[in-house]
């Protein structure tokens, strides 16, 4: 009898000391190389970078208000045997940051050529300069400035969303590696309730237990086979979950294989160092958030500018030398600044100026507008990381509680256990320190789940996975 006790006693043991067993064919999928994967292939790390080029595209066509232009215009009409007319006119555009350069050759004939025309072959160079409105900053101009900030926009933008997806695979990835520790959990608890139940089956059958010692143990066994269950479901859709997130290099993508498990080592590394004053501002600054609005006001600013030119009259001077021939430098002299040039003036002004105005103070209101909305990110910012930083500090605490209290309950349960061979206890008691202790190691796989979102959740909030 007592031999058979010690049997059992040593078999419990045994049983319940054992740790996850690694199978021979499973192949552990590091978090470092998860993460690599999401930011390398993932499609919405892919959009953000095609959000980048678009920008980029767009810069391009700006700087094509810039590219010189070419024309070429022939006319001619000839009726009833006579040359009414015949136009050639080719002209090269060359813009300038303020102005534009002209220059160009004419050949002109015909009994009815346009008398402000001059007849044969001729040449001319000039300038079209605004000196009011359009001298400081004009659209060509402000658009290309907006398109190079809208560049660095694109890309604080594409790390914001970077930043979001590798949170949520962060979260996945530790959900998934919890599952996995749970149900392997469940799964030992249930092989030891399988020969416990068949051991005092046996001992039922010799007469040493009762057959209400079997039932309990057969109930026990129930209740751990549902957990089990339950815990099996979960981690099928948490490997589902994590195959949301992979993806090949051809943007096809794939499930997880059955023999993939995760790092469950990673709730061991869970530490934040940093003084979280120092992370906070330099979160502030380095927060793509922000940055995008800090951009946005420089965008706006451009915008101001542009409308406070047209506060001024329009003022332009075009200004052309003249030349004989296609060569309308030759005989370059005083003469030809003196008789041989084409100049002239435009201006133009609204007597009110109301539209423009009221184009100019809307600018401004959209300037102090931003900056109060980045006033208030800033701040929700800075309570979103204190919180996160306080969420984390509790739950480092309750982590240290729950472990301390899971290995208290396990020693009550290995205790009982002891007793229990001794017939010093009863099955309902081993069951109620089993359950307890079960109950405990689930809170604190919990709390690593928690503490570990809430690490990655900080650096979330400024902005800082990359």
């Amino acid at each position: 009898m007592r031999a058979r006790k010690f049997v059992i006693l040593i078999l419990f043991i045994s049983t319940v000391s054992c740790g996850f067993s690694q199978s021979t064919n499973e192949k552990i999928f590091s978090l470092e190389e998860f993460i690599e994967l999401v930011k390398n292939y993932h499609p919405i790390a892919k959009q953000a970078n095609i959000q980048v080029k678009k920008a980029e595209a767009d810069l391009l066509n700006a700087k094509g208000g810039f590219d010189p232009n070419i024309s070429l215009e022939i006319a001619k009409k000839t009726f009833d045997g006579k040359n009414y007319y015949d136009y050639l006119n080719s002209e090269l555009i060359i813009p300038l940051p303020i102005g534009d350069i002209k220059t160009g050759i004419e050949n002109n004939s015909g009994l009815n050529t346009n008398s402000e025309l001059s007849i044969g072959k001729s040449s001319y160079f000039g300038f079209e300069i605004p000196l009011a409105k359009g001298l400081l900053l004009d659209k060509r101009r402000a658009l290309l400035k907006q398109s190079k900030i809208f560049v660095q926009q694109s890309e604080q933008e594409k790390i914001q969303t970077v930043n979001n997806l590798l949170f949520d695979a962060y979260v996945t990835y530790a959900k998934w590696a919890g599952e996995y520790q749970m149900y392997n959990l469940f799964s030992k608890y249930v092989t030891i309730s399988e020969q416990r139940l068949r051991l005092l089956r046996i001992s039922e059958s010799n007469g040493d237990k009762s057959v209400m010692d079997t039932l309990e143990s057969f109930t026990q066994l129930q209740n751990l086979q549902l957990l089990q269950s339950e815990s099996q479901l979960k981690l099928f859709n948490s490997v589902l979950d994590i195959s949301n997130y992979l993806w090949l290099q051809n943007d096809s993508a794939y499930l997880l294989a059955q023999n993939i498990i995760p790092n469950v080592a990673v709730f061991s590394d869970v530490v934040f160092s940093d003084n979280i004053n120092d992370y906070i501002n330099q979160s502030l600054i380095d927060n793509p958030i922000l940055r995008n609005y800090n951009l946005k006001i420089d965008v706006l600013e451009v915008e101001r500018k542009l409308k406070a030119q047209n506060l001024l009259p329009t003022l332009n001077t075009k200004v052309n030398l003249l030349n004989n021939d296609f060569t309308v430098f030759n005989g370059f002299n005083n003469n030809l600044f003196q008789n041989n040039n084409r100049v002239g003036l435009d201006f133009k002004m609204p007597l009110f100026l109301r539209e423009s105005r009221g184009e100019f103070k809307k600018a401004k209101l959209k300037i102090e507008e931003t900056n109060l909305e980045l006033s208030l990110k800033k701040w929700e910012l800075e309570n979103k990381i204190k919180s996160y930083y306080n969420e984390f500090t509790v739950q480092q605490r309750q982590l240290t509680t729950a472990l301390s209290a899971y290995n208290n309950y396990n020693s009550l349960y290995r205790n009982e256990l002891l007793r229990f061979s001794n017939g010093e206890s009863t099955l309902f008691v081993l069951n109620a320190r089993e359950n307890k202790a079960l109950e405990f190691f689930q809170k604190t796989v919990e709390l690593r789940v928690k503490l570990f979102k809430s690490k990655y959740a900080i650096d979330w909030a400024a902005g800082r996975l990359k």
